[in-house]
């Protein structure tokens, strides 16, 4: 959510800055209703004020033997008067809160404006893998080599799935062991959430009210819940209305999950396979930040991802996101995004974000400032640390062999019994 004061004060530069995520606002009535809002509290705690003073007053008027009904009735009057005055108060609560709500954060100065089309490439690790054999997409491969197995998958739980068989299932798993021992080196502590999160948590993500439809809601529970997306949405809210101490700050943690996504893509030739699903897992890296070191904790997400997706001898580039096409919860983004020969195009394996102040408010999640205090909102920053069931199709198709083996990477390598090639199931 959107600092109010940010608004009064400026409210043509949030106009101009939301406008470079395709937002366009107009705060015209917001502050009417803010300034209406100022007006009625002044008049509230003046009223209030006022029949305090007066009931203050009886135990003299009386002991003076003066008729004391006046004073009543005029409390009276002034408490009905207030009464009127906070129905008022409350309706324009709601108005200005599901204005806020429904903002998207602020992005980053630096950023371009727009689409897809503005994305900026500012870092690529390794060269385009050259093949000098018929070039095999990550389907194929995971077929022929018994990893996955498609036509079950969609048999049991619909299209868009897949089922991970024998050593493809090892190789996802060591993926996993891999980044989770990666995170557990750095210092990171392992959390493991729960998949069923309700209304609130997904406000405080910032994913309410905007996003609502694109999670899988389940029926009949009361309170509602709904899937976890990521675990992102679980991490940003464990602190949620509490004060955290600045010395406990930064917070580091990473999580482990299956993410449950209802939107899976058209598939079309760009969304084969494993590229986008239902369902898929992901680790997840957060971090609570003190606003002044927001920046520093950015830029270790971002290496973490670097270094992680690196390690396993796979090319890819990092890119600065536009405004435009970063999510609507976050003030900057750089996606880490594999090559997949296949396609000659480049997949988000992690996006690193920073979502400066604006889930902190959604989740009120703060902390007290040693030298003044005084309470202020945390920063909240993630990174996928990584999508693994991205990494997969990335691996089989940039490690292929003439053969139709796969080469496991190395650092995997611990974690499928020292095997070091994936063979056809017929060789």
């Amino acid at each position: 959510m959107l600092d109010i004061n940010l608004i009064r004060e400026n409210p043509e530069y949030v106009k101009a800055a939301l406008k470079k995520k395709a937002w366009d606002v107009d705060f015209t009535q917001f502050l009417l209703w803010d300034k209406r809002k100022r007006q009625l509290l002044q008049v509230v705690e003046g009223n209030k004020a006022e029949m305090n003073k007066l009931s203050a007053s009886v135990p003299a008027a009386k002991k003076a033997g003066e008729d004391v009904s006046k004073i009543f009735a005029k409390v009276k009057e002034i408490a009905n008067a207030n009464a009127n005055s906070e129905a008022e108060l409350k309706d324009l609560d709601a108005k200005i809160f599901d204005f806020l709500a429904d903002l998207p954060n602020l992005p980053d100065d630096d950023l371009l404006g727009g689409g897809k089309e503005n994305n900026v490439p500012i870092k690529v690790v390794g060269e385009k893998p050259k093949f000098s054999f018929p070039l095999k997409d990550h389907v194929e491969l995971a077929t022929s080599l018994g990893l996955i197995d498609y036509d079950r998958g969609a048999k049991i739980a619909g299209r868009g799935a897949w089922i991970y068989t024998n050593l493809g299932a090892q190789l996802e798993w060591a993926l996993l062991n891999y980044v989770i021992a990666e995170h557990l080196k750095d210092g990171y502590t392992f959390i493991l959430p729960p998949h069923l999160l309700n209304e609130d948590t997904g406000f405080g993500a910032g994913q309410f009210p905007k996003f609502r439809e694109d999670v899988f809601w389940l029926e009949g529970m009361e309170p509602k819940r709904f899937l976890l997306p990521t675990s992102e949405t679980a991490l940003v809210n464990l602190y949620r209305n509490e004060i955290l101490k600045e010395e406990d700050l930064p917070k580091k943690l990473f999580a482990y999950t299956p993410c449950y996504r209802s939107e899976a893509g058209s598939y079309g030739t760009e969304e084969r396979g494993m590229i986008r699903g239902y369902q898929f897992n992901k680790v997840e890296i957060f971090q609570y930040a003190k606003p002044e070191d927001s920046g520093v904790a950015f830029e270790e997400l971002v290496a973490k991802a670097v270094s992680l997706t690196e390690k396993l001898g796979l090319h890819f580039q990092v890119s600065k996101l536009a405004a435009g096409d970063i999510s609507h919860s976050m003030a900057r983004t750089y996606d880490i995004e594999v090559y997949l020969p296949s396609m000659d195009l480049y997949k988000e394996v992690s996006s690193a974000s920073n979502a400066n102040d604006y889930q902190a408010r959604r989740s009120m999640c703060r902390y007290r400032d040693v030298a003044s205090g005084k309470t202020r909102y945390v920063h909240t920053l993630n990174a996928s640390g990584l999508a693994t069931s991205r990494v997969f199709p990335a691996i089989l198709e940039q490690l292929q062999q003439a053969d139709g083996s796969v080469i496991i990477p190395e650092v995997l390598r611990p974690w499928m019994g020292g095997l070091e090639v994936i063979k056809p199931v017929n060789k």
